[in-house]
């Protein structure tokens, strides 16, 4: 085990810092993907509710004016924003965590050992991104 300083007390220190970094970096996960659960929820409730309109309209059930596919249309754009200001998010507050770290690290308060692997949440959320502008492309056609 490499010491940071001759100090137990100021290594052990060092290495619960580090661990809360780590625990910073998996709630910031967790938000994100609560803002997954959010996009999900909107996109399928729009995309629903424009199916819905659209197999109404088809069998002459439903006489209206295209208002109900809009306000699915519309929930659909929803989830996509929130999603992208939540990706912006995570990503800007990641940055700054990394910042940080890189700065503790060269002030020698902290183990360099520990890194922050690619967020498969971040991945996802990309994907999902992609996927509702998808959607909304191929509902406006």
């Amino acid at each position: 085990m490499q010491l940071i300083s001759e100090d137990l007390s100021t290594d052990l220190s060092s290495r619960r810092t580090s661990m809360s970094f780590q625990r910073t970096r998996l709630a910031a996960d967790r938000t994100l993907m609560a803002v997954i659960r959010t996009s999900i929820s909107l996109m399928s409730f729009g995309f629903t509710i424009h199916q819905l309109a659209e197999s109404l309209k088809e069998r002459g059930l439903l006489a209206s004016d295209g208002t109900e596919r809009s306000f699915g249309g519309a929930l659909i754009v929803i989830a996509i924003a929130v999603l992208a200001m939540g990706i912006i998010y995570h990503l800007r507050f990641m940055l700054q965590m990394r910042r940080e770290r890189k700065a503790m690290v060269a002030a020698g308060l902290l183990h360099a050992d520990d890194q922050f692997p690619p967020s498969m949440t971040v991945i996802t959320a990309l994907l999902l991104l992609t996927l509702g502008i998808v959607t909304i492309i191929a509902i406006a056609t």
